[in-house]
């Protein structure tokens, strides 16, 4: 019966053996596995360190107009150049124009030498356009934008013009002296457009319908015909 007592007694010390050493596996694991994550953080912000500091080192640039043509005729081009300062040559610029949706690149081009550059867009319809140069940046050079104003694009139309004072309007109210508008057939009430006469441009809304006289797109009110220097009967520059 002793024998097999000690036998007992040793199986159940291995045993305690072992269960003590599968307890010790999961620390000595942990202790392993901290090293690694303090490890990874340190590079992630040295990482993000550097790109800091590239960023910074990224020449600051500056977008600069010479000339924009705020007013062409349809089929013609919008010329607006410049450069892009500190004469930096070989980098991406774009015009852009706005839209219901955002701005929209319409035109790029690359700067030359002493960063000038040239967009020559044809717009394809008539219309008040707001426009923008953007260098978008890359990695010589921080980006940088500039306004261009608003160009617009007109065709040619035959207009008169009419005096009616007090009379009823179509799109609602009467008539004034002094009220800047113009009757057109099909254009809707409110719409607004610009008119331009021997380098004079007023915007006016459409306030009223006519002119009823075949080959005439416009009758101007009398004050508009006064904003303009217009006469009688002619052709002015429209932007719808």
């Amino acid at each position: 019966m002793r024998p097999m007592t000690m036998s007992r007694a040793r199986l159940a010390a291995g045993a305690t053996a072992v269960c003590a050493t599968l307890v010790a596996v999961p620390a000595v694991a942990a202790t392993d596995t901290a090293p690694s994550a303090a490890a990874a953080a340190v590079n992630t912000q040295a990482a993000a360190q550097q790109a800091k500091q590239h960023i910074r080192k990224r020449t600051r640039s500056t977008v600069k107009l010479a000339h924009v043509r705020h007013n062409l005729l349809i089929g013609r081009s919008a010329i607006v150049s410049g450069t892009l300062e500190p004469g930096l040559r070989g980098h991406v610029v774009r015009l852009q124009t706005r839209t219901a949706r955002g701005w929209k690149t319409v035109d790029r081009t690359l700067t030359r030498t002493g960063g000038r550059f040239r967009f020559g867009y044809k717009p394809r319809s008539t219309g008040t356009l707001t426009v923008r140069v953007v260098f978008p940046g890359d990695k010589g050079a921080r980006p940088s934008r500039r306004a261009a104003g608003r160009v617009n694009v007109f065709r040619q139309a035959r207009a008169s013009w009419y005096g009616l004072y007090g009379s009823p309007l179509a799109c609602g109210g009467s008539l004034g002296y002094n009220q800047l508008g113009v009757a057109h057939k099909t254009l809707p009430c409110g719409t607004k457009l610009t008119l331009r006469y021997h380098g004079r441009s007023v915007r006016v809304r459409v306030i009223d319908r006519g002119p009823y006289v075949g080959g005439r797109d416009f009758d101007l009110t009398g004050a508009t015909k006064r904003a303009l220097g217009f006469g009688d009967l002619g052709t002015v520059l429209a932007t719808r």
